[in-house]
């Protein structure tokens, strides 16, 4: 008996008995799958990332410090996300490379060992971060204003349950194409943020523990709406039994293969934050710090509807990858790629010449005021790398929809924690060009990791072509033998 009350079986089972639209999708035509996977994460992943923007603006308003405490709280933030969305990511692949192999039994399966080893996850997280929150931002330079990053964080750090459950949640539907209600979800809980912000941190004057507050009161109702979805209505795909649960190597191997990597990889990103704030505090002062905060936020919205591209990447190479349609793997990933090029280059544009106005609406307040001009040329210099993220990000989600998920990682680490900090460094000191250096830095360093990822995706996936056209004709020269 295994953790799901599937009978372990060596042939899959041979078909998926009745199909909901989203795995009906997945069987069909790639392009249109990849638009109605896409879509809907690509909305709700803008309208969360646009939270983040009216969360900082919000906080914006109690000055530069406040912006630095909830800027060095950030990473740790960060570090959740990462956490969870890797747990979901190496479930999602799992999970999508089961489906494409008609194995419904043991989708259901993964997603079971997924949801314990989520509060396993939470649980060792939590509690060491909520105790010694002060002394780590002390230790990390945050200075004046490590008290109120330590009030603002252990807020955050008590909730992250529930950032959690919803990021794993949230994967399970996408993984079986369930991307709509994934997006309402993403939608109402950031709604609901943006509505929270002003009232806790003005109207109850909780100044910027009225900012947590916000976040993770939303984030419960988020999760009480997707516990109902799926434990009580049961009217997803996916289904779970934890009766007579027991762990199978297997299943977590599976889940690991991708998702430690993954988790590894989106934690190199907050790594990389420590890192810079680090660079930063040496060329400048708490200042520059403000500025990265408010200008890596903006970023994020920048790339937001890329990661609702990568999700649907990472749920139909998979299912394609269980299928063994090769072509659809490779169509998969050039057709994401071209689709985001277009959707950043767009962004970029619009960046750079509003750049000016949105630096503004986020340092209206008297003591956030003189950033203004500083913020403005963060926001010029970056988005020149808006157009190759694509490259780097969907050729991750491509490795991590197959289950190569320590390629990924290996890229994303060359990338986020050398190539990065390395430019960084030489441009702000050995050029001597102070903080304006660290920026093109991390210019230079984001467009030189992505067109590494790229190449070696597409290596892969020539491999993977060459393979699959040796079995066709090894498999059409059977035949003829058979027939002889």
């Amino acid at each position: 008996m295994t953790g799901n009350n599937c009978v372990d079986s060596p042939e899959p089972k041979a078909d998926l008995g009745e199909t909901t639209s989203g795995m009906k999708a997945m069987l069909g035509d790639p392009k249109k799958a990849m638009l109605k996977l896409a879509l809907p994460i690509m909305l709700g992943m803008s309208i969360q990332t646009l939270y983040n923007l009216v969360d900082t603006f919000w906080v914006s308003g109690l000055g530069a410090d406040a912006l630095a405490a909830v800027g060095f709280v950030f990473p740790f933030f960060f570090v959740i996300i990462a956490l969870s969305n890797g747990l979901g990511v190496g479930a999602g692949s799992a999970i999508s490379r089961r489906l494409g192999s008609r194995d419904k039994c043991g989708a259901d399966n993964v997603a079971v060992h997924t949801m314990i080893l989520m509060l396993i996850l939470s649980a060792l997280f939590t509690i060491p971060l909520y105790t010694f929150a002060e002394p780590i931002f002390v230790l990390i330079g945050a200075g004046k204003t490590a008290s109120m990053a330590s009030l603002y964080g252990k807020i955050i750090f008590g909730g992250s349950i529930l950032l959690f459950f919803t990021n794993v949640a949230n994967a399970i539907l996408r993984s079986e194409g369930d991307t709509k209600r994934a997006m309402y979800a993403m939608i109402f809980g950031s709604v609901l943020n943006i509505i929270l912000d002003p009232i806790f941190i003005y109207t109850l004057d909780f100044g910027v523990s009225g900012a947590a507050w916000a976040t993770v009161i939303s984030m419960g109702v988020t999760a009480v709406i997707m516990v109902n979805w799926l434990f009580f209505r049961k009217d997803t795909y996916i289904t779970f039994d934890f009766k007579d649960f027991h762990f199978e190597k297997g299943i977590l191997m599976d889940i690991f293969r991708v998702g430690v990597p993954a988790s590894v990889q989106q934690t190199s990103m907050a790594l990389m934050m420590l890192v810079m704030n680090v660079i930063i505090i040496a060329v400048s002062d708490t200042d520059g710090v403000a500025v990265y905060t408010v200008g890596w936020r903006v970023v994020t919205i920048a790339i937001a509807p890329l990661i609702g591209i990568a999700t649907a990447v990472v749920t139909l190479a998979g299912f394609s990858y269980g299928e063994g349609s090769y072509d659809k793997v490779s169509f998969t990933h050039i057709y994401s790629m071209k689709v985001g090029l277009v959707v950043e280059t767009v962004i970029a544009v619009f960046t750079y010449v509003l750049a000016p106005q949105i630096a503004w609406v986020f340092t209206q307040s008297e003591s956030a005021s003189h950033i203004t001009n500083d913020l403005t040329l963060f926001l010029r210099i970056i988005c020149i790398f808006y157009p190759t993220v694509s490259l780097g990000l969907l050729s991750s989600s491509l490795f991590q929809g197959v289950g190569k998920g320590m390629n990924a990682l290996f890229a994303s680490i060359l990338r986020a924690l050398i190539f990065v900090p390395l430019f960084a460094v030489i441009f702000a000191f050995s050029l001597d060009m102070g903080l304006i250096g660290v920026w093109w830095g991390m210019v230079t360093g984001n467009i030189l990791g992505s067109l590494f990822i790229f190449a070696w995706a597409r290596f892969y996936v020539s491999k993977l072509l060459k393979s699959g056209n040796a079995n066709v004709a090894s498999a059409s020269h059977d035949r003829e033998e058979t027939r002889a």
